[in-house]
């Protein structure tokens, strides 16, 4: 029997992150997702008249493939997928993963030169599509939660179906403050970290990119941050697991980067010139989302966190910073991770986790 949360998840999905209309094509990405989910995305597109194209792509094939993929094997699948790309209106990708790490023992060098060949791809889908892009829950990401299935089943659907139009005006109160603020200055446990965002533009996240959402994001004057940043949520990047990461800046650029696997850190920082540049700052305001469970997606959303992002910055809030890299990286501040406060131009905004402004705090977290 169809389990009918796929249903509610998929209109979700169609009708409030992609908005679809009559006659635009959706290609639906279906990533080690049951094919139950895939048929609800395909049944949620014709009710609204759109028109639906399917993919169903498995971790450990594409594994096998980028092992020994060759430049002249990727510039054709480049051109195949940025084809297709263009005729679509819309895209919606769900990604499951058996195996977070599936892709540990793929040599960096053939990694990156996937990033490369892929990214007019990416471009496409990022600038020219409506677009959502969401994990699928098994059990690997139930255990890293630390919770049991069904209780992360549970959680995933009661988040991924939040009322994500209720968040819309505290977060845009929040988009007003940043787009006044030039100095912002956070600081908590191993973090004292200093940058302007005057000039650049603040974007809400209110489930129309990803599931779940939750932050507003910017991004720093690209030379203008000073000082370092500890991060005390793991992290997953490329396949491999990191954690404690610290970063230390002089004028913009990572000078020191450390890890519990420091060389493999900076080895990703040295993909590109921009790798060492900050493309992205955001504030996690999802009142559901408390703890980490190194899914970026997840993660990124935690109520009373902020990321700092190594690499290419969105158009939408640009420095002008560009890398085949953006890595999200994670601290969360509130009391039971060590806490922390967030200044704009000298005003504290939030302290442990809480804003303090009424307008701002449905952002804060609930349980």
């Amino acid at each position: 029997m169809q389990d009918p949360r796929f249903d509610k998840l998929a209109k979700l999905l169609v009708e409030y992150s992609v908005r679809l209309r009559r006659d635009e094509t959706v290609l639906i990405d279906a990533y080690d997702c049951p094919d139950e989910m895939t048929i609800a995305l395909v049944r949620a597109v014709r009710a609204a008249r759109g028109i639906p194209f399917a993919q169903v792509q498995r971790a450990r094939v594409n594994r096998a493939i980028a092992l020994d993929v060759t430049e002249q094997q990727l510039n054709l699948a480049a051109r195949h997928e940025l084809t297709r790309m263009k005729k679509m209106k819309a895209y919606i990708a769900i990604r499951g993963s058996d195996n977070i790490t599936e892709l540990s023992d793929v040599p960096a060098k053939q990694l990156k030169l996937l990033a490369k060949k892929m990214r007019p791809v990416i471009d496409q889908r990022v600038k020219k599509t409506k677009w959502v892009v969401l994990r699928w829950p098994t059990p690997s990401m139930a255990q890293l939660a630390g919770m049991s299935t069904e209780a992360f089943e549970d959680f995933y659907f009661e988040v991924c179906t939040l009322d994500y139009g209720k968040l819309r005006p505290p977060m845009n109160a929040l988009k007003a403050m940043m787009e006044r603020t030039d100095r912002v200055h956070i600081k908590g446990p191993g973090t004292d970290l200093r940058f302007s965002i005057k000039k650049i533009p603040a974007i809400i996240c209110p489930g129309d990119r990803n599931i779940p959402d939750g932050e507003v994001f910017s991004a720093p004057v690209r030379d203008s941050v000073q000082g370092h940043v500890t991060f005390n949520a793991p992290t997953i990047y490329q396949g491999t697991s990191f954690d404690n990461i610290r970063l230390d800046f002089r004028d913009g650029k990572v000078v020191e980067a450390t890890s519990n696997d420091t060389r493999k850190l900076n080895e990703i920082l040295n993909s590109d010139a921009g790798a060492r540049y900050i493309g992205e700052f955001s504030l996690g305001c999802n009142p559901r989302i408390l703890h980490p469970m190194r899914d970026i997606l997840f993660d990124e959303k935690i109520a009373g966190s902020f990321h700092f992002t190594p690499g290419q910055a969105y158009e939408e809030a640009d420095n002008g910073n560009r890398s085949q890299v953006h890595w999200d990286m994670v601290c969360i501040q509130r009391p039971e991770y060590g806490g922390g406060e967030v200044y704009f131009d000298g005003k504290l905004i939030r302290r442990d986790g809480k804003f303090l402004s009424p307008k701002l705090r449905a952002l804060n977290a609930s349980r």
